[in-house]
Protein backbone atom coordinates (compact mmCIF):
# COMPACT_ATOMS: atom_id res chain seq x y z
CA UNK A 1 0.00 0.00 0.00
CA UNK A 2 1.24 3.51 -0.82
CA UNK A 3 2.22 5.31 2.43
CA UNK A 4 0.21 8.43 1.55
CA UNK A 5 -2.99 6.38 1.45
CA UNK A 6 -2.69 6.00 5.23
CA UNK A 7 -2.61 9.76 5.78
CA UNK A 8 -6.00 11.33 6.62
CA UNK A 9 -7.26 13.65 3.85
CA UNK A 10 -7.30 16.65 6.18
CA UNK A 11 -3.63 16.07 7.04
CA UNK A 12 -2.70 15.78 3.37
CA UNK A 13 -4.29 19.17 2.74
CA UNK A 14 -2.52 20.65 5.76
CA UNK A 15 0.84 19.38 4.49
CA UNK A 16 0.19 21.28 1.26
CA UNK A 17 -0.67 24.42 3.20
CA UNK A 18 -4.38 24.17 2.43
CA UNK A 19 -7.32 24.07 4.82
CA UNK A 20 -10.03 21.49 4.12
CA UNK A 21 -13.58 22.46 3.17
CA UNK A 22 -15.52 21.46 6.29
CA UNK A 23 -19.26 21.26 7.03
CA UNK A 24 -21.15 20.84 10.30
CA UNK A 25 -24.62 19.28 9.95
CA UNK A 26 -26.97 21.26 12.22
CA UNK A 27 -30.54 20.77 10.90
CA UNK A 28 -32.04 19.14 14.00
CA UNK A 29 -30.15 21.43 16.39
CA UNK A 30 -31.33 24.45 14.39
CA UNK A 31 -34.98 23.38 14.51
CA UNK A 32 -35.08 22.59 10.79
CA UNK A 33 -37.26 19.50 11.12
CA UNK A 34 -38.69 18.22 7.84
CA UNK A 35 -39.14 14.88 6.16
CA UNK A 36 -39.85 14.63 2.44
CA UNK A 37 -42.64 12.09 1.93
CA UNK A 38 -43.06 10.70 -1.58
CA UNK A 39 -45.87 8.28 -0.62
CA UNK A 40 -44.13 5.14 -1.93
CA UNK A 41 -46.63 2.56 -3.20
CA UNK A 42 -46.49 -1.03 -4.45
CA UNK A 43 -47.42 0.29 -7.91
CA UNK A 44 -44.04 2.10 -8.14
CA UNK A 45 -45.27 5.42 -9.49
CA UNK A 46 -42.51 7.38 -11.18
CA UNK A 47 -42.71 10.60 -9.07
CA UNK A 48 -42.03 8.58 -5.91
CA UNK A 49 -38.32 8.53 -6.77
CA UNK A 50 -37.97 12.25 -7.48
CA UNK A 51 -38.63 14.28 -4.32
CA UNK A 52 -37.73 16.89 -3.34
CA UNK A 53 -36.73 20.40 -4.29
CA UNK A 54 -36.18 23.46 -2.16
CA UNK A 55 -35.54 27.19 -2.20
CA UNK A 56 -33.48 29.66 -0.19
CA UNK A 57 -34.97 33.15 0.01
CA UNK A 58 -35.20 36.11 2.35
CA UNK A 59 -38.99 36.19 2.29
CA UNK A 60 -39.32 38.79 5.08
CA UNK A 61 -36.34 40.96 3.99
CA UNK A 62 -34.66 40.88 7.39
CA UNK A 63 -31.26 40.05 5.89
CA UNK A 64 -31.31 36.33 6.76
CA UNK A 65 -31.97 33.47 4.33
CA UNK A 66 -35.08 31.45 5.01
CA UNK A 67 -35.70 27.88 3.75
CA UNK A 68 -38.63 26.52 1.76
CA UNK A 69 -38.93 22.75 1.35
CA UNK A 70 -41.17 21.02 -1.20
CA UNK A 71 -43.10 17.84 -0.40
CA UNK A 72 -45.19 15.17 -2.10
CA UNK A 73 -48.80 14.14 -1.69
CA UNK A 74 -50.95 11.05 -1.37
CA UNK A 75 -51.09 8.68 -4.34
CA UNK A 76 -53.26 8.24 -6.36
CA UNK A 77 -55.20 11.37 -5.29
CA UNK A 78 -52.11 13.64 -5.63
CA UNK A 79 -53.60 15.74 -2.83
CA UNK A 80 -51.89 16.73 0.43
CA UNK A 81 -54.35 14.69 2.51
CA UNK A 82 -52.29 15.08 5.70
CA UNK A 83 -49.91 17.69 7.19
CA UNK A 84 -47.11 15.16 6.66
CA UNK A 85 -47.26 16.15 2.98
CA UNK A 86 -47.15 19.92 3.54
CA UNK A 87 -44.45 21.99 1.93
CA UNK A 88 -42.69 23.85 4.73
CA UNK A 89 -41.32 27.39 5.16
CA UNK A 90 -38.77 27.91 7.92
CA UNK A 91 -37.95 31.45 9.05
CA UNK A 92 -34.31 32.13 9.87
CA UNK A 93 -34.14 33.65 13.37
CA UNK A 94 -30.66 35.03 12.78
CA UNK A 95 -29.07 32.89 15.48
CA UNK A 96 -28.68 29.56 13.64
CA UNK A 97 -32.20 28.51 14.56
CA UNK A 98 -35.35 28.34 12.45
CA UNK A 99 -39.09 28.60 13.10
CA UNK A 100 -41.75 26.81 11.04
CA UNK A 101 -44.04 29.56 9.72
CA UNK A 102 -45.81 27.50 7.05
CA UNK A 103 -49.38 27.87 8.22
CA UNK A 104 -49.18 31.60 8.91
CA UNK A 105 -47.48 32.19 5.57
CA UNK A 106 -50.02 30.07 3.69
CA UNK A 107 -47.52 28.11 1.62
CA UNK A 108 -48.28 24.47 2.51
CA UNK A 109 -49.16 23.78 -1.12
CA UNK A 110 -52.00 21.76 -2.57
CA UNK A 111 -50.57 19.09 -4.89
CA UNK A 112 -47.67 16.72 -5.48
CA UNK A 113 -44.62 18.98 -5.41
CA UNK A 114 -41.21 18.54 -6.99
CA UNK A 115 -39.30 21.84 -7.25
CA UNK A 116 -39.24 25.53 -6.32
CA UNK A 117 -38.02 28.80 -7.84
CA UNK A 118 -37.60 32.27 -6.33
CA UNK A 119 -38.11 35.53 -8.23
CA UNK A 120 -39.72 38.94 -7.70
CA UNK A 121 -42.13 38.76 -10.64
CA UNK A 122 -44.06 41.96 -9.78
CA UNK A 123 -41.00 44.11 -8.92
CA UNK A 124 -42.36 45.12 -5.52
CA UNK A 125 -39.15 44.21 -3.69
CA UNK A 126 -40.55 41.07 -2.04
CA UNK A 127 -39.38 37.68 -3.38
CA UNK A 128 -42.15 35.48 -4.71
CA UNK A 129 -42.19 31.70 -4.77
CA UNK A 130 -43.10 29.35 -7.62
CA UNK A 131 -43.72 25.66 -6.89
CA UNK A 132 -43.32 23.10 -9.68
CA UNK A 133 -45.77 20.23 -9.29
CA UNK A 134 -46.89 17.04 -10.94
CA UNK A 135 -50.34 18.56 -10.49
CA UNK A 136 -51.15 22.25 -11.09
CA UNK A 137 -48.20 24.50 -10.32
CA UNK A 138 -48.50 27.32 -7.79
CA UNK A 139 -47.29 30.92 -7.75
CA UNK A 140 -47.18 32.27 -4.22
CA UNK A 141 -47.14 36.05 -4.34
CA UNK A 142 -45.36 37.58 -1.37
CA UNK A 143 -47.77 40.02 0.29
CA UNK A 144 -44.98 41.73 2.23
CA UNK A 145 -46.56 41.01 5.60
CA UNK A 146 -45.29 37.47 6.19
CA UNK A 147 -48.04 35.86 4.11
CA UNK A 148 -48.37 34.64 0.53
CA UNK A 149 -51.29 34.25 -1.87
CA UNK A 150 -51.47 31.63 -4.62
CA UNK A 151 -52.12 33.60 -7.81
CA UNK A 152 -51.08 30.97 -10.37
CA UNK A 153 -54.49 30.60 -11.99
CA UNK A 154 -55.12 34.34 -12.12
CA UNK A 155 -51.63 34.99 -13.49
CA UNK A 156 -51.92 32.22 -16.08
CA UNK A 157 -48.93 30.14 -14.94
CA UNK A 158 -50.47 26.97 -13.52
CA UNK A 159 -48.41 24.92 -15.99
CA UNK A 160 -48.22 24.01 -19.67
CA UNK A 161 -50.96 21.86 -21.15
CA UNK A 162 -50.54 19.19 -23.84
CA UNK A 163 -53.30 17.01 -25.25
CA UNK A 164 -55.68 18.45 -22.71
CA UNK A 165 -53.56 17.56 -19.68
CA UNK A 166 -51.30 19.64 -17.49
CA UNK A 167 -47.66 18.64 -18.03
CA UNK A 168 -45.55 17.34 -15.14
CA UNK A 169 -43.10 20.09 -14.16
CA UNK A 170 -39.90 19.11 -12.39
CA UNK A 171 -38.09 22.44 -12.18
CA UNK A 172 -38.75 26.12 -12.80
CA UNK A 173 -36.60 29.20 -13.07
CA UNK A 174 -36.93 32.97 -13.34
CA UNK A 175 -35.13 35.04 -15.97
CA UNK A 176 -35.72 38.22 -17.94
CA UNK A 177 -35.25 36.73 -21.41
CA UNK A 178 -36.30 39.90 -23.28
CA UNK A 179 -34.67 42.44 -20.93
CA UNK A 180 -37.87 44.42 -20.46
CA UNK A 181 -37.39 44.68 -16.70
CA UNK A 182 -39.94 41.98 -15.79
CA UNK A 183 -39.03 38.42 -14.82
CA UNK A 184 -40.27 35.67 -17.10
CA UNK A 185 -40.78 32.04 -16.09
CA UNK A 186 -39.30 28.88 -17.63
CA UNK A 187 -40.65 25.41 -16.77
CA UNK A 188 -38.67 22.18 -17.22
CA UNK A 189 -41.26 19.49 -17.99
CA UNK A 190 -40.48 15.79 -17.59
CA UNK A 191 -42.65 13.05 -19.11
CA UNK A 192 -46.20 11.84 -19.74
CA UNK A 193 -47.48 10.11 -16.59
CA UNK A 194 -50.73 9.18 -14.85
CA UNK A 195 -51.22 7.85 -11.28
CA UNK A 196 -51.00 4.05 -11.12
CA UNK A 197 -50.62 4.03 -14.90
CA UNK A 198 -46.92 3.18 -15.04
CA UNK A 199 -45.86 0.32 -17.34
CA UNK A 200 -45.09 -3.01 -15.74
CA UNK A 201 -41.33 -3.28 -15.37
CA UNK A 202 -40.90 -6.46 -13.34
CA UNK A 203 -39.20 -8.33 -11.87
CA UNK A 204 -42.45 -10.17 -11.04
CA UNK A 205 -46.17 -9.50 -10.81
CA UNK A 206 -45.82 -9.63 -7.06
CA UNK A 207 -42.84 -7.25 -6.95
CA UNK A 208 -42.97 -4.34 -9.34
CA UNK A 209 -39.96 -2.11 -10.06
CA UNK A 210 -39.70 1.54 -11.04
CA UNK A 211 -39.49 1.85 -14.82
CA UNK A 212 -36.61 3.28 -16.83
CA UNK A 213 -37.35 6.79 -18.20
CA UNK A 214 -37.32 5.40 -21.75
CA UNK A 215 -40.71 3.82 -20.96
CA UNK A 216 -42.35 7.26 -20.86
CA UNK A 217 -43.04 9.78 -23.62
CA UNK A 218 -41.15 13.11 -23.50
CA UNK A 219 -42.60 16.60 -23.22
CA UNK A 220 -41.72 20.11 -24.42
CA UNK A 221 -40.76 22.82 -21.94
CA UNK A 222 -42.81 25.93 -21.21
CA UNK A 223 -41.91 29.64 -21.32
CA UNK A 224 -44.17 32.34 -19.89
CA UNK A 225 -43.60 35.99 -20.75
CA UNK A 226 -44.36 38.48 -17.98
CA UNK A 227 -46.89 41.07 -19.19
CA UNK A 228 -45.95 43.49 -16.42
CA UNK A 229 -49.49 43.62 -15.02
CA UNK A 230 -49.50 40.50 -12.85
CA UNK A 231 -50.30 38.17 -15.74
CA UNK A 232 -48.23 36.05 -18.11
CA UNK A 233 -48.53 34.84 -21.70
CA UNK A 234 -47.40 31.38 -22.81
CA UNK A 235 -44.85 32.13 -25.55
CA UNK A 236 -43.42 28.60 -25.81
CA UNK A 237 -44.55 28.17 -29.41
CA UNK A 238 -43.67 31.61 -30.78
CA UNK A 239 -40.18 31.61 -29.24
CA UNK A 240 -39.32 28.10 -30.48
CA UNK A 241 -39.18 26.46 -27.05
CA UNK A 242 -42.16 24.16 -27.68
CA UNK A 243 -40.66 22.56 -30.80
CA UNK A 244 -38.21 20.46 -28.78
CA UNK A 245 -39.23 17.43 -26.74
CA UNK A 246 -37.14 16.08 -23.85
CA UNK A 247 -37.32 14.84 -20.28
CA UNK A 248 -36.29 18.02 -18.54
CA UNK A 249 -34.69 17.96 -15.13
CA UNK A 250 -32.22 20.66 -14.05
CA UNK A 251 -32.45 24.12 -15.62
CA UNK A 252 -29.85 26.90 -15.39
CA UNK A 253 -29.39 30.34 -16.93
CA UNK A 254 -26.41 32.41 -18.11
CA UNK A 255 -25.39 34.66 -20.98
CA UNK A 256 -22.73 32.33 -22.40
CA UNK A 257 -22.09 34.28 -25.62
CA UNK A 258 -21.92 37.74 -24.04
CA UNK A 259 -24.62 39.30 -26.22
CA UNK A 260 -26.55 40.67 -23.24
CA UNK A 261 -29.39 38.13 -23.43
CA UNK A 262 -29.82 35.20 -21.04
CA UNK A 263 -29.53 31.69 -22.49
CA UNK A 264 -31.14 28.53 -21.07
CA UNK A 265 -29.57 25.10 -20.40
CA UNK A 266 -31.75 22.06 -19.64
CA UNK A 267 -30.31 18.74 -18.46
CA UNK A 268 -32.47 15.99 -20.00
CA UNK A 269 -32.89 12.52 -18.54
CA UNK A 270 -31.72 9.85 -21.04
CA UNK A 271 -32.12 12.28 -23.95
CA UNK A 272 -29.78 14.91 -25.44
CA UNK A 273 -29.56 18.11 -23.41
CA UNK A 274 -30.95 21.45 -24.61
CA UNK A 275 -29.12 24.76 -24.87
CA UNK A 276 -31.63 27.38 -25.91
CA UNK A 277 -29.62 30.25 -27.35
CA UNK A 278 -31.42 33.56 -26.89
CA UNK A 279 -31.66 35.43 -30.18
CA UNK A 280 -32.16 39.08 -29.33
CA UNK A 281 -34.82 38.46 -26.70
CA UNK A 282 -37.32 37.41 -29.35
CA UNK A 283 -36.79 33.70 -30.01
CA UNK A 284 -34.61 30.76 -28.99
CA UNK A 285 -32.44 28.52 -31.12
CA UNK A 286 -31.82 25.04 -29.69
CA UNK A 287 -28.05 24.72 -30.22
CA UNK A 288 -26.83 22.07 -27.77
CA UNK A 289 -25.47 19.72 -30.43
CA UNK A 290 -23.82 22.47 -32.46
CA UNK A 291 -22.23 24.00 -29.36
CA UNK A 292 -21.05 20.69 -27.86
CA UNK A 293 -23.23 20.26 -24.76
CA UNK A 294 -25.97 17.86 -25.90
CA UNK A 295 -24.05 14.73 -24.87
CA UNK A 296 -20.56 13.54 -23.94
CA UNK A 297 -17.52 13.88 -26.20
CA UNK A 298 -17.94 10.22 -27.20
CA UNK A 299 -21.58 10.89 -28.21
CA UNK A 300 -23.26 9.24 -25.23
CA UNK A 301 -26.59 10.48 -23.91
CA UNK A 302 -26.63 10.67 -20.11
CA UNK A 303 -29.21 10.62 -17.34
CA UNK A 304 -29.08 14.39 -16.90
CA UNK A 305 -30.26 15.47 -13.44
CA UNK A 306 -29.08 18.72 -11.85
CA UNK A 307 -27.26 21.55 -13.64
CA UNK A 308 -25.40 24.77 -12.96
CA UNK A 309 -24.19 27.35 -15.49
CA UNK A 310 -21.35 29.37 -14.02
CA UNK A 311 -17.74 30.34 -14.74
CA UNK A 312 -15.42 27.79 -13.06
CA UNK A 313 -12.08 28.77 -14.64
CA UNK A 314 -12.27 32.57 -14.25
CA UNK A 315 -12.03 33.33 -17.96
CA UNK A 316 -15.22 35.40 -18.07
CA UNK A 317 -17.31 32.78 -19.87
CA UNK A 318 -20.00 30.75 -18.00
CA UNK A 319 -19.42 26.99 -18.06
CA UNK A 320 -21.90 24.11 -17.66
CA UNK A 321 -21.70 21.24 -15.17
CA UNK A 322 -24.45 18.67 -14.76
CA UNK A 323 -24.94 15.43 -12.86
CA UNK A 324 -25.91 11.94 -14.05
CA UNK A 325 -25.90 8.34 -12.83
CA UNK A 326 -23.13 5.86 -12.06
CA UNK A 327 -20.78 4.88 -14.89
CA UNK A 328 -21.85 7.96 -16.87
CA UNK A 329 -19.69 10.72 -15.23
CA UNK A 330 -20.81 14.25 -14.36
CA UNK A 331 -19.74 16.21 -17.46
CA UNK A 332 -18.05 19.61 -17.35
CA UNK A 333 -18.39 21.73 -20.48
CA UNK A 334 -16.00 24.68 -20.54
CA UNK A 335 -17.00 27.65 -22.66
CA UNK A 336 -14.57 28.40 -25.49
CA UNK A 337 -14.87 30.75 -28.48
CA UNK A 338 -17.72 29.45 -30.61
CA UNK A 339 -19.10 26.89 -28.17
CA UNK A 340 -18.01 24.51 -25.41
CA UNK A 341 -15.28 21.94 -24.88
CA UNK A 342 -15.84 18.74 -22.89
CA UNK A 343 -13.33 19.00 -20.03
CA UNK A 344 -14.66 16.09 -17.99
CA UNK A 345 -11.47 14.05 -18.44
CA UNK A 346 -8.89 16.84 -18.33
CA UNK A 347 -10.46 18.31 -15.17
CA UNK A 348 -10.22 14.91 -13.40
CA UNK A 349 -14.01 14.77 -13.05
CA UNK A 350 -14.35 11.70 -15.28
CA UNK A 351 -12.25 9.68 -12.85
CA UNK A 352 -13.82 11.23 -9.76
CA UNK A 353 -17.46 10.92 -10.77
CA UNK A 354 -17.70 7.76 -12.87
CA UNK A 355 -18.68 5.54 -9.86
CA UNK A 356 -21.16 8.11 -8.49
CA UNK A 357 -24.82 8.98 -8.95
CA UNK A 358 -25.86 12.59 -8.45
CA UNK A 359 -29.01 14.66 -8.26
CA UNK A 360 -28.82 18.34 -7.35
CA UNK A 361 -25.55 20.23 -7.67
CA UNK A 362 -24.06 23.69 -7.64
CA UNK A 363 -20.92 25.61 -8.52
CA UNK A 364 -19.72 27.88 -5.67
CA UNK A 365 -16.53 29.03 -3.98
CA UNK A 366 -16.81 27.02 -0.78
CA UNK A 367 -13.40 27.92 0.67
CA UNK A 368 -13.32 31.58 -0.48
CA UNK A 369 -10.02 31.17 -2.32
CA UNK A 370 -11.31 32.83 -5.50
CA UNK A 371 -11.95 29.56 -7.37
CA UNK A 372 -15.40 27.99 -7.58
CA UNK A 373 -15.77 24.44 -6.26
CA UNK A 374 -18.38 21.77 -7.02
CA UNK A 375 -20.99 20.26 -4.69
CA UNK A 376 -23.28 17.34 -5.51
CA UNK A 377 -26.15 15.72 -3.59
CA UNK A 378 -25.66 12.03 -4.23
CA UNK A 379 -27.82 8.91 -4.38
CA UNK A 380 -28.82 6.27 -6.83
CA UNK A 381 -32.37 6.18 -8.18
CA UNK A 382 -33.49 2.75 -6.99
CA UNK A 383 -32.95 0.82 -3.78
CA UNK A 384 -30.82 -2.32 -3.46
CA UNK A 385 -33.73 -4.75 -3.83
CA UNK A 386 -34.39 -3.53 -7.35
CA UNK A 387 -30.87 -2.87 -8.56
CA UNK A 388 -28.53 -5.17 -10.42
CA UNK A 389 -25.46 -2.95 -10.21
CA UNK A 390 -23.15 -3.25 -7.22
CA UNK A 391 -23.30 0.38 -6.14
CA UNK A 392 -25.46 1.12 -3.07
CA UNK A 393 -28.67 3.13 -3.20
CA UNK A 394 -27.81 5.62 -0.45
CA UNK A 395 -24.61 7.61 -1.01
CA UNK A 396 -22.75 10.35 0.85
CA UNK A 397 -22.56 13.78 -0.76
CA UNK A 398 -19.42 14.99 -2.50
CA UNK A 399 -17.45 18.20 -2.77
CA UNK A 400 -14.75 18.70 -5.41
CA UNK A 401 -12.21 21.42 -4.73
CA UNK A 402 -11.01 23.62 -7.58
CA UNK A 403 -7.21 23.48 -7.60
CA UNK A 404 -7.02 26.97 -9.06
CA UNK A 405 -4.79 26.53 -12.05
CA UNK A 406 -4.98 26.15 -15.81
CA UNK A 407 -6.21 23.87 -17.15
CA UNK A 408 -8.91 23.66 -14.51
CA UNK A 409 -8.69 20.55 -12.32
CA UNK A 410 -10.59 19.27 -9.30
CA UNK A 411 -9.85 16.97 -6.38
CA UNK A 412 -12.31 15.11 -4.19
CA UNK A 413 -12.05 16.55 -0.67
CA UNK A 414 -15.26 14.97 0.64
CA UNK A 415 -13.44 12.72 3.09
CA UNK A 416 -12.12 15.76 4.96
CA UNK A 417 -15.45 17.62 4.97
CA UNK A 418 -16.61 16.46 8.38
CA UNK A 419 -18.01 13.33 9.98
CA UNK A 420 -21.65 14.10 9.18
CA UNK A 421 -20.74 14.69 5.55
CA UNK A 422 -19.75 11.03 5.25
CA UNK A 423 -23.22 9.72 6.08
CA UNK A 424 -24.98 8.07 3.10
CA UNK A 425 -28.64 8.78 2.34
CA UNK A 426 -30.93 9.03 -0.68
CA UNK A 427 -30.11 12.72 -1.19
CA UNK A 428 -32.08 14.68 -3.80
CA UNK A 429 -32.29 18.49 -3.72
CA UNK A 430 -29.46 20.84 -2.80
CA UNK A 431 -29.25 24.62 -2.69
CA UNK A 432 -26.51 26.95 -1.47
CA UNK A 433 -26.42 30.26 0.33
CA UNK A 434 -24.88 32.02 3.31
CA UNK A 435 -27.30 31.00 6.05
CA UNK A 436 -25.46 32.74 8.90
CA UNK A 437 -23.98 35.69 6.95
CA UNK A 438 -20.41 34.80 7.85
CA UNK A 439 -19.21 34.78 4.22
CA UNK A 440 -18.95 31.00 3.95
CA UNK A 441 -21.54 29.39 1.69
CA UNK A 442 -23.70 26.74 3.34
CA UNK A 443 -25.76 23.95 1.78
CA UNK A 444 -29.26 22.62 2.43
CA UNK A 445 -29.87 19.08 1.15
CA UNK A 446 -33.13 17.13 1.06
CA UNK A 447 -33.43 13.38 1.56
CA UNK A 448 -36.05 11.19 -0.10
CA UNK A 449 -38.33 9.94 2.68
CA UNK A 450 -35.80 11.15 5.22
CA UNK A 451 -34.84 14.22 7.28
CA UNK A 452 -33.45 17.35 5.61
CA UNK A 453 -29.79 18.24 6.21
CA UNK A 454 -28.29 21.68 6.82
CA UNK A 455 -24.55 21.73 6.21
CA UNK A 456 -23.09 24.82 7.85
CA UNK A 457 -19.77 25.74 6.27
CA UNK A 458 -17.11 25.99 8.99
CA UNK A 459 -14.03 25.97 6.72
CA UNK A 460 -11.23 27.36 8.92
CA UNK A 461 -8.96 29.24 6.48
CA UNK A 462 -9.77 32.88 7.23
CA UNK A 463 -10.13 33.85 3.58
CA UNK A 464 -11.94 37.05 2.70
CA UNK A 465 -15.21 37.41 0.79
CA UNK A 466 -17.90 39.72 -0.56
CA UNK A 467 -21.64 39.28 -1.11
CA UNK A 468 -23.46 41.68 -3.45
CA UNK A 469 -27.19 42.18 -2.92
CA UNK A 470 -28.34 43.67 -6.20
CA UNK A 471 -31.44 45.79 -6.73
CA UNK A 472 -32.51 46.63 -10.25
CA UNK A 473 -34.32 49.80 -11.26
CA UNK A 474 -34.44 49.75 -15.04
CA UNK A 475 -33.66 46.03 -14.82
CA UNK A 476 -35.78 43.50 -12.95
CA UNK A 477 -35.88 44.27 -9.24
CA UNK A 478 -33.80 41.23 -8.21
CA UNK A 479 -31.12 41.95 -10.80
CA UNK A 480 -31.29 38.41 -12.19
CA UNK A 481 -29.00 38.14 -15.20
CA UNK A 482 -26.60 40.85 -14.04
CA UNK A 483 -22.99 39.92 -14.83
CA UNK A 484 -20.29 40.93 -12.34
CA UNK A 485 -16.54 41.25 -12.88
CA UNK A 486 -14.26 41.81 -9.88
CA UNK A 487 -10.59 42.86 -9.93
CA UNK A 488 -8.42 42.42 -6.83
CA UNK A 489 -5.47 44.62 -5.79
CA UNK A 490 -3.10 41.76 -6.70
CA UNK A 491 -4.41 41.67 -10.28
CA UNK A 492 -6.78 38.69 -10.15
CA UNK A 493 -10.01 38.87 -12.14
CA UNK A 494 -13.09 36.99 -10.91
CA UNK A 495 -16.53 36.55 -12.47
CA UNK A 496 -20.03 35.65 -11.33
CA UNK A 497 -23.63 36.50 -12.19
CA UNK A 498 -26.99 36.83 -10.46
CA UNK A 499 -29.25 33.78 -10.68
CA UNK A 500 -31.35 31.66 -8.35
CA UNK A 501 -31.63 28.64 -10.68
CA UNK A 502 -29.18 25.90 -9.69
CA UNK A 503 -29.09 22.13 -9.44
CA UNK A 504 -32.15 19.90 -9.49
CA UNK A 505 -35.53 21.46 -8.66
CA UNK A 506 -33.73 24.00 -6.47
CA UNK A 507 -33.34 27.74 -6.01
CA UNK A 508 -30.26 29.20 -4.34
CA UNK A 509 -29.22 32.49 -2.72
CA UNK A 510 -29.67 35.36 -5.18
CA UNK A 511 -26.77 37.33 -3.71
CA UNK A 512 -23.63 37.32 -5.88
CA UNK A 513 -20.72 35.79 -3.96
CA UNK A 514 -16.97 36.22 -4.35
CA UNK A 515 -14.16 34.59 -2.40
CA UNK A 516 -11.07 36.80 -2.27
CA UNK A 517 -8.45 34.57 -0.66
CA UNK A 518 -6.06 36.61 1.46
CA UNK A 519 -6.93 39.92 -0.21
CA UNK A 520 -9.03 42.14 2.07
CA UNK A 521 -10.63 44.29 -0.62
CA UNK A 522 -11.73 44.51 -4.23
CA UNK A 523 -9.98 47.13 -6.34
CA UNK A 524 -12.80 47.36 -8.86
CA UNK A 525 -16.22 45.78 -9.34
CA UNK A 526 -18.03 46.21 -12.65
CA UNK A 527 -21.70 45.24 -12.99
CA UNK A 528 -23.40 44.85 -16.36
CA UNK A 529 -27.10 45.07 -15.66
CA UNK A 530 -29.72 43.37 -17.88
CA UNK A 531 -30.85 46.85 -19.00
CA UNK A 532 -27.40 47.37 -20.52
CA UNK A 533 -26.35 49.83 -17.83
CA UNK A 534 -22.81 49.48 -16.51
CA UNK A 535 -21.89 50.36 -12.95
CA UNK A 536 -18.45 50.50 -11.32
CA UNK A 537 -17.56 50.29 -7.63
CA UNK A 538 -13.98 50.98 -6.56
CA UNK A 539 -11.89 50.11 -3.50
CA UNK A 540 -14.51 47.99 -1.77
CA UNK A 541 -13.59 46.57 1.64
CA UNK A 542 -14.19 42.82 2.04
CA UNK A 543 -16.07 40.63 4.52
CA UNK A 544 -19.48 42.21 4.21
CA UNK A 545 -22.79 42.11 2.39
CA UNK A 546 -23.04 45.11 0.07
CA UNK A 547 -26.37 46.42 -1.25
CA UNK A 548 -25.99 47.74 -4.79
CA UNK A 549 -28.76 49.65 -6.58
CA UNK A 550 -28.73 50.02 -10.34
CA UNK A 551 -28.14 53.67 -11.32
CA UNK A 552 -31.21 55.47 -12.65
CA UNK A 553 -31.46 56.27 -16.34
CA UNK A 554 -29.73 59.53 -17.19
Amino acid sequence: MRPWLLIPPALLLAQRGEAPIVFEEIAAKAGLVFRADSCPTPNKNQPETMLAGLALLDYDRDGWLDIYLVNGAAIPSLVKESPKYFNRLFRNNGDLTFTDVTERAGVAGSGYGIGAAVGDYDNDGWPDLYVANVTANQLFRNNGDGTFTDVAARAGVAGGVRNGRKMWTVAAGWLDYDNDGWLDLFLSNYCVWTPNGDPFCGPSRQLRAYCHPRMYDPLPNTLYRNNGDGTFTDVSAQTGIARHFGKGMGVAFADFDGDGFTDIFVANDTMPNFLFRNIGGKRFEESALALGVSMTEDSRVLSGMGADFRDVDNDGRPDIWHTALEYETFPLFLAVPGGFSDATRTSNLAKLTRPLSGWSNFIADLDNDGWKDLFVARSNVLDNVERIASRPYAEPNSVFRNLGRAPVRFEDVSAAAGEAFQQPAPHRGAAFGDIDNDGRLDAVVTVLNGPVKLFRNVTPNGNHWLLLRLEGRRSNRMGLGAAVRLNTPAGRTLYNHATTSTGYAASSDVRVHFGLGKEASARRIEIRWPSGARQVLENVAADRVIPVSEPPER
